[in-house]
């Protein structure tokens, strides 16, 4: 049962002022605790301030998000350590995360406080590398982990290895490791290749690869995979899903395994992930007639 949502919103954006005008109280009307945050960035740094105990306490029952897929990203990335089952209703360009489009708000949010929500249990990533000065440093990933050169730099020399086992050396921009969720993200944008979300699987993909024949590779995500900067003529970024950035040096080594807890995304029963995909990307609309090839 749902007694505490929470709404968190991208309100720099005039559409989703308007709609969470009309939302708020609509969901106020329903649940009994009902809490809004107009910025994702600022509550996401605010709540990794503050202790386990308090996050516990403060947990909602359910996210409700409005914007699109980074302000998705950024919710999930709030709630990191304790998911919580999350519904996007997208007012953003795509919408492959932030799924339910804006003129179907009332039927899929009744259907989540009602129970009838289909949930994806998304895969993710947990990245663990050194810092420079030698400290342990983590992070969580719902799309994709990357490795990439500075913007006025030469390529950046990476080689991957998979439970200790060498598969190959890049030359290239950079090298992006995605989950089902991130190959519709910046891997289908490198030419890496679509993944169903249930798939358990993960795409690593070179970025304008040196190498013509470097190319995507679909790695089961039950391995470890180390990701290490050989060479680097300056900056080495990393890149959590394209919100968090850290600094890597020569020789450093990104280790990448599926994190042991799936984040639970909700969407509208009736929207199976291929009919995004016809949507989101303008595939044919309607399937073939009965005996037509």
């Amino acid at each position: 049962m749902i007694e505490r949502a929470l709404i968190l919103a991208n309100y720099e954006k005039a559409a989703v002022r308007e709609l969470a005008a009309e939302l708020e109280p609509w969901l106020r009307e329903r649940v009994a605790s009902v809490g809004f945050e107009p910025d994702i960035r600022a509550f996401s740094a605010d709540r990794e301030a503050l202790s386990p105990a308090l996050r516990a306490q403060q947990r909602p029952d359910l996210v409700v998000v409005l914007g699109g897929d980074g302000a998705l990203l950024g919710a999930v990335r709030s709630f990191a350590e304790d998911p919580v089952p999350t519904l996007g209703i997208n007012l953003g360009q795509v919408g492959f995360l932030a799924s339910t489009p804006a003129s179907r708000w009332r039927p899929t949010l009744e259907s989540a406080l009602e129970g009838r929500c289909d949930v994806e249990h998304r895969t993710r990533l947990a990245a663990a590398w050194l810092s420079d000065r030698g400290e342990e440093r983590r992070s969580v990933a719902l799309n994709d982990v990357t490795v990439q050169r500075g913007s006025h730099q030469g390529m950046v020399r990476a080689s991957l290895a998979v439970d200790g086992v060498w598969v190959t050396n890049y030359r290239a921009d950079g090298v992006i490791v995605a989950t089902p969720s991130g190959s519709t993200a910046y891997s289908l944008s490198a030419g890496g290749p679509i993944l169903e979300p249930s798939v358990d699987g993960l795409v690593v993909t070179p970025i304008c690869s040196q190498g013509l024949s470097n190319r995507p590779i679909v790695l089961h995500a039950g391995g470890t995979l180390s990701l290490t900067v050989n060479t680097s003529s300056g900056i080495t970024t990393l890149a959590i899903d394209g919100q968090a950035f850290f600094s890597l040096r020569q020789g450093d080594t990104v280790t990448l395994r599926r994190h042991a807890v799936s984040y639970p995304l909700l969407v509208m029963p009736e929207l199976d992930p291929y009919r995004r995909l016809r949507n989101r990307l303008g595939w044919g609309a309607e399937p073939p007639s009965a005996g037509t090839a």
